[in-house]
């Protein structure tokens, strides 16, 4: 089946059947993003170095693992209601 084959097709679903199908390939592309991230960020992958650089940062104290910066921004948000 073409592109345009299945445009036309899509051009006949109802409102509904659309929405499903747009559902169905954001969870594709979702999918194919984590697949992606998965490879490049493994021993061996495109991003291994920076990986190597952001844990050298991190015990180094340079910089803080982001579940810290975000439980001390949940924090002074809490501290901020009060």
């Amino acid at each position: 089946m073409t592109v345009e084959a299945i445009k036309e097709e899509i051009g006949h679903l109802s409102e509904q059947e659309r929405k499903q199908r747009l559902d169905w390939l954001e969870e594709l592309e979702e999918q194919a993003w984590d697949k992606k991230m998965e490879r490049d960020f493994k021993p061996g992958g495109r991003g291994e170095r920076l990986m190597s650089e952001v844990e050298a940062d991190i015990a180094a104290g340079r910089v803080k693992p982001l579940s810290d910066v975000l439980a001390q921004a949940k924090a002074k948000r809490e501290q901020s209601r009060s």
